[in-house]
């Protein structure tokens, strides 16, 4: 498992970002762009005052999405005429107004969203889920991280494991994920992370969600204003934050444990359906996976020596480490978790050929 921050380094991060952010709610007729060969300023028309930001470059795919300009060629106007990009966007942002939120961070806009979007910021989320996993026995947070895109929170109950096989144990866990920028849910899936060689599992059958929807905002239609936390909206957020932490408390569950790992014991037996060099060739193409990364999983194929499907979940997942920022990281720990409840071919039926097959053994339990 990729290693982030400590958690010392994390709270004061999201602490810097809170001082440090702004959003807006703006009609996009108080909006506009103006670009260059040295990146975009999107200014923000606010109260008779001209406020300037920069652009980041999830803010210009968000951009370019709701004003229905494809990105390919989005990106070649930012390339080759960025006058030709402004004339674009700001004849758009004129003749389709609507108010969209506008998140700002460090003096440049990251987010460009709907004005129903809402702000589960990860600041509040951690001093929701922080105290509930402190009172869980034998939980620990193995390794945490805020990106330009999520926060994440890995956690492990210590007290919750099983053998795979002998020697081969594992313990149950859950991640806790947010984005602040519109990508994707607040999320609570199931983690298996493998002692022998510390790699992370992510499991998807049994994530739960929580959705960034709430009451549109409030304001003056052709205007722009600035958003701040109002209680009505402390009230309603701390309302959902009480789901949140109940979520998380009941995140690690004994029988979904074990029907993983049951998964995993019968991985063992299923043999790949390819040699391994055509096997990652597969995978590369049904999960997007760069060369580098295809190179990753093939030489930890070869040095962990298990041509079973439980070998090449591990490979990708051991591979997961040797990424280069933790975003990917944790996207390859989920493809692990993909390729685990993946259908077995025909003709490849669990056996005995491979590795010998025994119901999963609980070892310790919570």
């Amino acid at each position: 498992m990729k290693q982030g921050r400590t958690l010392q380094e994390l709270g004061e991060e999201l602490t810097r970002q809170r001082l440090a952010r702004r959003d807006f709610v703006a009609d996009t007729r108080s909006l506009e762009m103006e670009s260059s060969s040295n990146g975009s300023v999107l200014s923000v028309f606010l109260d008779n005052d001209r406020h300037e930001y920069g652009v980041n470059p999830l803010a210009h795919q968000q951009i370019a999405t709701r004003l229905g300009i494809p990105y390919r060629y989005y990106q070649k106007m930012q390339e080759e005429d960025p006058a030709l990009l402004d004339e674009n966007v700001n004849s758009w942002l004129q003749k389709s107004p609507e108010r969209r939120m506008i998140r700002v961070l460090d003096g440049k806009v990251r987010a460009f969203l709907s004005d129903r979007y809402r702000r589960l910021d990860n600041l509040e989320l951690c001093a929701t889920v922080l105290p509930v996993i402190k009172e869980m026995k034998g939980a620990s947070i193995e390794s945490c991280e805020v990106t330009v895109t999520h926060l994440y929170l890995k956690v492990i109950n210590k007290k919750m494991k099983a053998e795979v096989a002998v020697g081969d144990v594992v313990q149950a866990g859950f991640v806790i994920s947010n984005s602040e920028v519109g990508l994707g849910s607040l999320k609570v899936e199931p983690l298996v992370f493998r002692l022998v060689c510390k790699n992370g599992l992510i499991c998807k059958d049994y994530t739960q969600k929580r959705y960034h929807v709430g009451r549109q905002a409030d304001g003056n239609e052709s205007e722009a204003y600035e958003l701040y936390s109002d209680e009505t909206l402390k009230q309603d957020d701390k309302a959902f934050f009480m789901k949140v932490a109940d979520t998380v408390r009941h995140a690690v569950d004994e029988a979904k444990f074990m029907m993983t790992v049951d998964k995993m014991k019968e991985a063992m037996g299923i043999p790949m359906e390819h040699d391994p060099v055509k096997e990652v060739e597969f995978l590369a193409d049904k999960f997007l996976l760069t060369q580098n990364e295809r190179g990753d999983v093939l030489r930890q194929l070869f040095m962990n020596g298990d041509s079973s499907r439980y070998g090449l979940v591990n490979a990708v997942t051991a591979a997961s480490k040797l990424a280069p920022d933790y975003e990917r990281a944790t996207e390859l720990e989920r493809i692990g978790g993909e390729i685990l409840s993946m259908s077995v071919p025909k003709g490849l039926l669990p056996g005995s050929k491979i590795r010998n097959i025994t119901p999963a053994r609980e070892l310790i339990t919570a």
